[in-house]
């Protein structure tokens, strides 16, 4: 019999919901017309639906991403990256107690060696018309934040060898929900020719038309819910695949949902509400600014080494996108000026190491930078901030001598460097990506510290 099957994917939404009102009533309405024409309708998400940046996210630890989820009828998800491995332990062993979706992801384990109760591998999805479709979930191999979390994340093309040998016996079809990103979703594809469908996400490739490797359609749809995409799949009446489409829908062309202005400003003001609890008192005004050292960021930075018990710190002043006012300070007001899902990170270098980067981190071009990714949730890098580091100039401002807790930086020593992890990813310092004595230090974000080492200095809430 022959057979049309619409896979509908998002993907890196990242707590974005200024689209979802959108994205929510074009997926019902799709799914409601494909019923009507006798055509399959799948709908999935790949990942990072969470992102803690936003109040409503950091409010109920994601709980309210899974609501949305639920309401738009979503059948498949797997985890990204922002579900994986920004949420505590517990939080993500409960994130998806009342979903009403399958959750995917083959390659994650207890420490125990055995997969959590509420995700399985993969799910054979049972056509109207009989067709057998395995749907398979991977996420990142963050091997070193999952164990810092007590999670056991492994390779996933490992793991996704191990599932096919057992699916390729159960299913006419086989879909990856893949949170690897593009470069790992073109691998996939030469490497299992087996695969038809690759809907990834991740690195938030936007895919029009999708992309055909070997015998693989791949789709991606970008990020924030900007894009919906569709994977439409015809099988003829031996089961044979014999077209595949994919398309993205732009959410900004899509019609606009009735109230959706008063629900996006609802879902902020009511995470904000979630966040009132008074947790300090401050006697001052501690100011920040992106381009000068000021006490607020100092007192990061200050906080990040003591936390860490590192020999020293730095963090850029970018972290900070407000100070804080005189009077009552609330958990909100903490998350609203340092939203990063950022955590704190040790570096072990020798001195050598240590002095090529700081002389890096003195990049006249960098304040000013855009940064987009690697946790940040701000605008640009801001200065330099050192905590225990000093330097001593020439009149011409060349570096003649640094100073590590005011005794001169020893080659040969070994220190502990305290940095916001993001860091030691992408392009920022070579030296501390190629590193491999990196201790990861979780699940506490940079805005937890902050608020320890500000309860140590000021008054504690009423």
């Amino acid at each position: 019999m022959e057979e049309i099957i619409h896979l509908y994917h998002t993907n890196d939404l990242h707590s974005h919901f200024e689209n979802w009102p959108r994205i929510r009533e074009f997926l019902k309405e799709r799914k409601k017309l494909h019923k009507e024409t006798g055509e399959e309708a799948i709908i999935v998400d790949i990942g990072d639906h969470v992102d803690r940046w936003h109040p409503y996210s950091e409010g109920t630890l994601g709980k309210i991403n899974v609501e949305l989820l639920n309401e738009a009828g979503y059948q498949y998800v797997t985890i990204g990256n922002n579900e994986g491995i920004t949420l505590p332990h517990e939080a993500l062993d409960s994130l998806y107690e009342n979903a009403d979706f399958k959750v995917l992801a083959a390659n994650l384990y207890n420490v125990n060696g055995v997969r959590p109760d509420w995700a399985q591998p993969y799910w054979i999805h049972k056509t109207e018309k009989g067709t057998k479709i395995a749907i398979i979930g991977l996420t990142a191999y963050f091997q070193k934040f999952y164990s810092a979390l007590d999670w056991e994340i492994r390779e996933p093309f490992g793991e996704l060898h191990t599932q096919l040998d057992e699916i390729k016996k159960k299913a006419d079809m086989i879909v990856i929900l893949s949170h690897l990103g593009i470069h790992d979703d073109e691998k996939m594809a030469e490497d299992f020719p087996e695969v038809d469908v690759i809907l990834g996400g991740h690195t938030h490739h936007v895919l029009h038309q999708g992309k055909m490797v070997k015998n693989s359609l791949i789709g991606g749809a970008g990020k924030h819910g900007f894009f919906v995409g569709q994977a439409e799949i015809q099988r003829d009446s031996a089961g044979k695949i014999t077209k595949r489409n994919a398309y993205l829908y732009d959410t900004n062309e899509l019609p606009e949902s009735k109230s959706e202005k008063e629900w996006i400003d609802g879902m902020y003001q009511t995470g904000r509400k979630k966040l009132q609890q008074e947790v300090l008192v401050l006697p001052c005004d501690l100011e920040s600014d992106w381009f000068e050292s000021k006490e607020l960021s100092r007192l990061l930075c200050e906080a990040l080494r003591e936390w860490t018990n590192a020999d020293c710190a730095f963090v850029n002043a970018g972290l900070l996108l407000e100070g804080l006012k005189k009077g009552p300070v609330t958990i909100g007001d903490i998350h609203y000026i340092l939203p990063h899902p950022i955590n704190p990170c040790i570096v072990k270098l020798s001195g050598t190491e240590l002095k090529e980067i700081l002389l890096q981190s003195r990049d006249s071009d960098w304040p000013h930078m855009q940064v987009k990714g690697f946790g940040f949730r701000g605008k640009v890098m801001g200065m330099m901030v050192y905590d225990r580091i000093g330097f001593v100039e020439t009149p011409e401002g060349i570096v003649k001598q640094i100073m590590i807790d005011g005794i001169e930086l020893d080659p040969k020593k070994r220190y502990r460097l305290a940095i916001p992890d993001m860091f030691t990813f992408g392009y920022f310092f070579p030296q501390i990506q190629r590193s491999v004595q990196k201790e990861y230090m979780m699940p506490e974000f940079l805005r937890d510290i902050l608020l320890w080492k500000l309860k140590k200095v000021y008054a504690v809430s009423r």
